[in-house]
């Protein structure tokens, strides 16, 4: 069978021999029929609650909580969109774009003109999140895990507070979009930290798809809540990226009809299988090894435990977090770091630990085969992993740990699947 793979920004084709049986999981197929300036402008006409143009009527200044460069969020036909109704509401209203960086690195001058166009740009003023500065910080409350709660003082003091976002399967946190603009998107370092600690990600419910009983989950919504998040605007993306949904409206009901949406477009049921070949989404999402722990995860769900991952991303930034590298090149064994992990309370949780932690969990249970760029052959295999060149040479080594040439599971975007067991 012959495979095309999300990769970089671009694709990947390999061809299956007939040893290998494949069980392809991916989307259902959704296709829009209205262009994206459309679909946008209808949930923004008939959100959830109130419309935008009556929430900004008085206010004097407004905050949009925007994604940063990580995330393929059309902001060009969102930001557009989100200023026309503010400023009918309101003509003379303050607007401020709050980059919600979590704890990413903040965005180039060229990366924001290509993600927000220049246009939006000379309209408004833009202050980019940074988790680590202190002094940008205001604590308004403790959270229901009992952290506390600090967000950027400018949405803080915005007299209307609103985010654009979109919505896929989150591989701890359910769905993203909605609330996670607030926690973690412009928090401080210790909530997010809090909010990712070991005993959160290790919760059985804080998985792709749950939001019920799922306490990271919880407490991103109830810092929605505290921040006084008044309006959103989430858009659903098909496997090609292409705008195919848009809800908007009140935080919650809208996030939650998003993912419904999602879901109905990303759950998948399959069988186990010993090998299980996967991406990370392609460009932006696999820029870094950071980022593909999240199609990892969807892997895991779908792989026999003893199995074999075979994750296929270009990582063109590398391992995209120096803790997150650093913590599994000087493991001495992943069960030790796993248990190292564990016993650290939410306090002392350290930048990068919950990806690390998954990471960790997943190669506790599987190998990970990683067919990546050449030059990063020695990091793969300095952080427990293993490099192939290309995807035929990944199912030959598969092969031999696995000692069978029976199915293999191919999930094409691992990070916008959920797959669920028959």
């Amino acid at each position: 069978m012959d495979i095309t793979l999300p990769y970089g920004r671009g694709h990947l084709t390999a061809e299956i021999g007939p040893a290998h049986p494949v069980r392809l999981l991916q989307n259902q197929e959704h296709f829009a029929e209205r262009p994206p300036e459309e679909i946008i402008r209808e949930a923004m006409t008939h959100p959830f609650g109130e419309r935008l143009s009556t929430l900004a009527s008085g206010k004097k200044s407004a905050v949009i909580i925007a994604s940063d460069h990580t995330r393929p969020v059309p902001s060009r036909w969102i930001l557009p969109q989100l200023l026309q109704e503010l400023r009918q509401g309101n003509p003379q209203i303050a607007v401020t774009i709050l980059i919600a960086c979590g704890c990413h690195r903040e965005m180039t001058p060229h990366e924001l003109e290509t993600k927000f166009g220049a246009e939006v740009l000379k309209s408004v003023s833009i202050v980019q999140h940074d988790c680590r500065r202190e002094e940008d910080f205001v604590e308004i409350g403790t959270l229901p895990s009992g952290g506390t709660l600090k967000i950027n003082q400018v949405a803080a003091k915005a007299d209307l507070l609103l985010a654009e976002g979109f919505i896929e399967p989150h591989f701890f946190a359910g769905f993203s979009g909605g609330r996670k603009s607030v926690l973690p998107g412009i928090s401080a370092r210790e909530s997010i930290f809090w909010n990712h600690s070991a005993g959160m990600i290790a919760n059985p419910c804080a998985r792709a798809g749950v939001l019920e009983h799922n306490p990271i989950h919880a407490d991103m919504e109830a810092a929605a809540d505290m921040a006084g998040l008044a309006f959103v605007c989430n858009v659903i993306l098909d496997k090609e990226k292409r705008l195919v949904a848009a809800v908007a409206g009140s935080p919650q009901q809208a996030h939650r009809a998003g993912c419904e949406i999602s879901r109905q477009m990303t759950q998948v049921k399959g069988k186990r299988t010993p090998i299980v070949i996967t991406t990370n989404g392609g460009y932006p999402l696999d820029q870094n090894l950071y980022q593909c722990v999240k199609g990892m995860a969807t892997a895991a769900e779908a792989c026999t435990p003893g199995g074999v991952i075979i994750l296929c991303a270009a990582c063109e930034d590398g391992h995209g977090g120096a803790h997150f590298y650093q913590a599994l090149k000087e493991a001495a064994s992943i069960p030790e770091l796993l248990d190292k992990i564990q016993k650290t309370p939410p306090e002392q949780t350290t930048a990068d630990q919950w990806q690390y932690q998954i990471l960790a969990r997943i190669l506790k249970q599987h190998s990970v085969i990683m067919v990546t760029r050449p030059e990063l052959e020695e990091m793969v295999c300095e952080m427990h992993m293993e490099y192939a060149p290309d995807l035929e040479s990944a199912i030959e080594m598969a092969d031999r740990k696995v000692g069978t040439t029976g199915e293999i599971t191919v999930i094409p975007d691992g990070v916008s699947t959920i797959f669920c067991a028959e």
